[in-house]
C-alpha cells in the first residue's frame, strides 16, 4: 500500500473547498466554514507554515462568531430593530472569513523570496 505523504497538504485544500461551500448559504454553511478554517489551522501548523498563526487565529474568530450566531438564533432568531447586541456577538464570524479568504489569496499570489544558494 502506498504511503501518503503530502497529506497536510490535501487537509488545506479540503479546507479551502469547505471554505467555499459552506459560503453558499452562510447560516447553515457555517458549521462547514467553521470545519474548513480548522481544517486550514490543522494544516499549516503540521507543515509549520509561514501563515500558522493567523489561519490558527482566523479559525478562532470564526468558530467563535459561528457559536454566538448559532446561540442567538437559538433564542428565537434576530430583532434587529431592538437588539444590536447581536451583531457584535456574531461579527468575529464573517471578520474571520474575509481575512482567511483575503490571506488565501495573498498566499496564492505572493512570491516568497527563495534563498539563492551558492
Amino acid at each position: 500500500m502506498k504511503k501518503i505523504e503530502n497529506w497536510p497538504r490535501i487537509i488545506f485544500i479540503a479546507g479551502v473547498i469547505a471554505l467555499i461551500i459552506g459560503a453558499i448559504d452562510p447560516l447553515e454553511g457555517s458549521l462547514i466554514i467553521a470545519l474548513g478554517s480548522l481544517l486550514l489551522a490543522i494544516s499549516t501548523h503540521i507543515s509549520s507554515d509561514r501563515h500558522r498563526v493567523q489561519f490558527r487565529l482566523f479559525a478562532w474568530m470564526i468558530c467563535i462568531g459561528v457559536g454566538a450566531i448559532w446561540y442567538v438564533s437559538s433564542l428565537g432568531g434576530y430583532d434587529p430593530k431592538n437588539e444590536w447586541w447581536w451583531w457584535v456577538a456574531i461579527a468575529p464570524y464573517p471578520l474571520g472569513w474575509i481575512a482567511t479568504i483575503v490571506l488565501l489569496l495573498v498566499r496564492k499570489f505572493s512570491k516568497a523570496k527563495q534563498p539563492v544558494s551558492v
